[in-house]
Formats: structure tokens, sequence, C-alpha cells
């Protein structure tokens, strides 16, 4: 059998600041009509079984009468007088009632399953096409909870909505009639009283819980963002010895949490309490007018059980109605932020007649010569502080370019403006002639390889983290890329070998061994385009010889920007920029810098003396 795969849903539009229960509802229709025959059948097994439940108590009553009637021998009465069909009836809808809850659920779960795995799918890309600057600026502790209380509050709502407003209403509205049609007006009037008051009350007070809830999730959010951050940051806390300092940290945010916490459930309390006294009064209220009505003649024994059953099956309901309100509340509260996460600008986004690098793949994938050109690039992370001024160069097909400078010249912000995590404040930056904004974003990242300064690598094996260049490597390549990365026998001398894992954010490897790990993934994804960040600046002078005559042997044929510290990692490209506080203030090659004189030739100098000095 072929399975269904439901249409892509677009996502939902800007989340205004006042959300309302309408609203959320409507976004989430549309996740829920995909199932329409699903939803009609659930609908239909909600009603019936509401009308069941409604007739038992009705059935009863008969029963009771007839067991209760004046003059003839009980036994007699039993046997005679009750249809054996009414207690099968009563038997029947007994089951019933049972049976089309069960089948609601039954044939519920997918849609609402399918509905909440689509919603968290969509945030989940929709984060990954957010721009740097959002991923540089958030709290990851914060953030993946908010996703997590989203999650979760999204699939009770779906619940709460669907499964309990519509019952509870067709369940009051059947048991109103019932006594208006078959007893004296006050026992509707001391029912609908009841029931407006406990919706009032339960609506006020649980509005005013919901500003407490929300101050409990912030602190919620704060103190998990302490506890992740910490955490992620194990090896520079045990540097410091700060372990102290983290715990107090962190208790003095859980101890803002504890008293929001308290609080919270405290006025939950108060809430049950004044709910349970209102349905107190109102039963009291409904079975001493049944009594009178009893003692007056007007009344049956088999009356008094019908309201007193009545009253039971209302007051369920009415429980669950001020339980469906709180977490209905509670959950636009905490998807909420969730739903703000989707309302994040995109920043950098393919234009709608955005075309592939290349023609061949459905994403632009493929190979073939590139040429790089920044003209005129003037950019600026923040508007008060440029980084970098007018900068125009060209990288020919198959040729090598290297950037040079000191920290914060702006080296690095290069390979970010050309993987296009950034568009250019001023000027342009092209490949084969195409201004980045015109390219697709996945075809231009798909034809660019990077080996970044900082590698992070995901906590899985080596094996993992190298197939990661192109996942769909079978193992031979990937064992070749790590023998061109020089970390093959170092992989096989572990106990575990490729299977061995790396730890959160690669951790038990050193600096080195993860750089050339990222060099393995670079490699094997092949790319037309080649950035190198430092991409030898955690190894030792011997194996940084060995890497460096690889990459350049890698390189061949490939179009290349090298971004160094290192002056003698750059020494064999085709061409070697100087940048200078955000400005390209020298170019030509190794041999034509030096002879210049000017701030290359005193890197060199400098980075050579340092070499000699005797250690």
């Amino acid at each position: 059998m072929m399975r269904r795969t439901p249409p892509t849903l677009a996502l939902p539009g800007p989340i205004p600041e006042s959300r309302h229960d309408w609203h959320t509802i409507k976004t989430l229709l549309p996740y829920l009509w995909q199932w329409k025959w699903r939803v009609v059948f659930a609908l239909s097994c909600l009603l019936l079984a509401k009308l069941t439940n409604v007739a038992v108590p009705m059935v009863f009553k008969d029963i009771i009468d007839a067991f209760t009637l004046p003059g003839a021998n009980k036994l007699e009465q039993a046997v005679l007088l009750v249809p054996l069909g009414l207690l099968a009836t009563y038997g029947a809808l007994r089951f019933s009632t049972v049976l089309f809850t069960e089948l609601r659920e039954i044939f519920f779960a997918r849609v609402t399953q399918r509905a909440v795995r689509t919603i968290t799918l969509q945030v989940f890309e929709h984060l990954h096409s957010l721009s740097l600057r959002f991923h540089l600026d958030r709290q990851t502790g914060g953030l993946t909870r908010d996703i997590e209380r989203g999650t979760r509050a999204i699939g009770s709502l779906i619940s709460y909505t669907l499964y309990s407003i519509l019952p509870t209403l067709v369940e009051i509205a059947l048991v109103m009639g019932v006594l208006a049609a078959r007893y004296a007006w006050d026992f509707t009037l001391i029912t609908g009283t009841t029931l407006i008051i406990y919706v009032a009350f339960t609506i006020v007070v649980t509005n005013w819980r919901t500003v407490i809830r929300r101050e409990v999730n912030e602190l919620d959010s704060a103190a998990n963002i302490r506890a992740v951050d910490s955490l992620i940051n194990f090896e520079t806390v045990k540097y410091f010895n700060n372990e102290r300092w983290e715990h107090d940290r962190y208790d003095e945010q859980m101890q803002k949490w504890e008293v929001a916490q308290i609080r919270s459930q405290v006025s939950l309390s108060w809430l049950n309490l004044g709910q349970s006294l209102i349905i107190a009064a109102g039963v009291t209220l409904m079975m001493w007018r049944a009594a009178v009505g009893v003692v007056d003649g007007s009344m049956t024994v088999g009356d008094i059980v019908l309201v007193n059953a009545f009253l039971i099956q209302l007051y369920m309901p009415l429980n669950h109605l001020g339980v469906l309100y709180r977490e209905i509340r509670q959950s636009l509260t905490d998807i909420e932020r969730m739903f703000g996460l989707l309302s994040k600008n995109r920043e950098i986004e393919d234009a709608p007649d955005a075309r592939p690098l290349f023609d061949a793949g459905p994403d632009g994938g493929g190979t073939g010569p590139c040429e790089i050109e920044f003209a005129d690039v003037g950019f600026s992370y923040e508007s008060n502080r440029q980084i970098l001024h007018g900068v125009s160069f060209k990288v020919g097909a198959g040729r090598t370019v290297a950037v040079v400078g000191h920290s914060g010249s702006g080296k690095s912000t290069l390979a970010r403006l050309l993987f296009r995590f950034y568009d250019t404040t001023t000027g342009s930056v092209k490949v084969n002639g195409s201004d980045l904004r015109a390219l697709r974003q996945t075809s231009l990242r798909a034809a660019i390889g990077i080996v970044p300064q900082d590698t992070v690598l995901f906590n899985d094996t080596i094996f993992y983290n190298i197939q990661y260049g192109r996942p769909t490597a079978p193992r031979e390549e990937v064992i070749a890329a790590a023998q061109a990365a020089h970390i093959h026998d170092f992989i096989e001398a572990l106990p575990d070998g490729y299977d061995t894992r790396v730890g959160e954010r690669g951790l038990k490897l050193s600096g080195g061994e993860k750089q050339r790990v990222a060099i393995a993934r670079a490699l094997l994804k092949n790319p037309p385009i080649l950035i190198f960040d430092e991409a030898t600046s955690a190894l030792d002078s011997k194996t940084e010889k060995a890497i460096q005559a690889q990459l350049e042997q890698v390189a061949v044929g490939r179009t290349t920007l090298i971004i160094a510290h290192r002056l003698s990692t750059v020494m064999n490209a085709d061409e070697i920029l100087v940048l200078d506080a955000g400005r390209i203030v020298e170019r030509g090659t190794h041999r034509v810098l030096l002879d210049q004189g000017g701030l290359y030739a005193q890197m060199w100098a400098l980075q050579q003396q340092n070499l000699t000095e005797p250690l």
C-alpha cells in the first residue's frame, strides 16, 4: 500500500502580540482538515457517545420506577413489569458510551499526532532558515525549552478543543433540554444559574492565573538557559574553579522560579475550592427541590434518581470545563513563544526568480569551474560598526587566493558573505558572474566546502561526523577522506575505531583532531569551491606540513579561498590579499609582497622571528 503523504502547508503568518483562542484554532484547522473523513467520523462518535451517556440515567429511572410500583409483590413486579429488553438496553447504552468514546480516540489519534509532527517540523525548518545573526544571538537552553513546551501544548490544545468543548456543550444542552421538558422550570433555572456562575468564576480566576503561569514559564526558561550554558561550557567552569559560582547563579534563578511556582499552585487550589463550592451549592439546591417533589407526589423515586444521575454527569463536564479552560489558556501561553519563532524574519531568503548555480540536479547541484568576485563590498554586522570597506577582488576558476591580516581585520567575514549567511551592505558577491542574491541558497552552498577555524562536531561517531560532508557517501570514500586528512591511523588506534563517539561539540577530541575531521569532511563533500579558514591553526608543525601538502593537492583544479593567520600556509597561493581594518592594503604573490617591504613583509618577519626564538 502506498503511504499517504500529506501536502505541505504554508507557515502561519506573524503572530499578533495579543493572541486569541479563535485565531489559534483557525491556525490549526488546516492541519486537521487534511484528514477530513477521520475528523467527521470522530465527531460523529463523539455525538453518539454523549447521546448514549444522557440516555443511561433515563433508562435507569424507568427500571427504578418499575421496582417501586405500589401494590404487588416485589418479585412479581421484577418478573412481570420490568421488561428484559430494558435491562439489555441499559447495559448496551453503558457499553456504547465507552465504545463511541474509544472509537473517537482511535480514529482521531493520527490526526492529532500528524498535526503536532507537521507544525514541529515547520518550526524546526524555519529555525534552520533563519540567518546566522539570529543563531548567534539565540540562547539554546531557552529556545529548546520553548519548543518542547510549545510542541506539547499544541497536542493538548487540539485534544482539548475538539475532544472537550463540543462534547461538553452537547451534554449540557441535552441535560438542560431533558430537565426543561420533563420537570418544573426551577430545575432548569438552578442548573443554568450554577453553570453560568461556574463558567464566569473559572474564566475570571484563570485569566488571573495566566499572568502567573507566564511568569513561571519565563523563569523556567531563564533557569534552563543558565543550566545549559553552564554545562556546554563545562571545561571553562573547571578551568576557573567556578562550580560554586555556577551553582549559586542557577540557584538564584531557581529561587525565583520556586516562588512563582508556589503562587501558581496556591492560585490553582483557590480556583478548585471555588469551583467545588459552586457545584456543591447547585447540587444541594437540586436535590432539595427533587426531595420536595417526591414528598408532594409530583415526582417518583425514579425521578430523584434521574436528577441525581444528571447532576453527577453534569458535574463532570462542568469540572472538566474548568480544567479545559485552564489548560487551553496555559497551552496558549506555552505555544505563544513557539509561534513567535515562526514570525522571526528570515532576513536571508531566495528571490522568487532565484535560479540554481548549475543546471544539473533539482537544487542546482553539480560540478564545474567557478569564478568568485567581490565587487566593492561593504558590510557591517551593526550599523555603527563597519567591518568591510569597498573590498574588491576576483578568484579565477581553479585558482587559489589567500587573505591574510591581523585578527579582526574582516577575513572570516568574507567566508560568511560567500556562503550568503549575510547579504552585503553595499556592493555584491558573485559566482560565475551571478549575484548571490539571484541564486538559490541550496545550490550555492552545495558548491562550497569549508574547513572552519572553530570546528564543532555532532555528539555522534567519528564516522558520522566525516560522512556528514556527503551523507550518501559509502564507507570506502569516508575512509579515503580520513586518510587524505591524515587522521585514519589515529581513528584505527581507538578502541571503537570509526564508531568512537566524540562527545558534546566534539570535546572528546583535541583541537587538532577535530580540525582533521573537518578537513576530511570537506574533502568528502568534493565541491568546486573550497574555503580554508585557518584550516591548520590547531595542528602541530609536522602535521601541518603534511596536511598543507595534501590541501594544496586537493585545491588543484578547484577555486580556493584561503583565510590564514600563519603566512607559511599561503606562500604558494596565486595571489595574496592583505586585509587591514576591512580594506585591502596590499596584493600580490608571496615574493612580490616581500619585495614591497610593507605590512605583509612585517608580518612575515615577525612570524619568522617567533619560529627561530629558542624555547
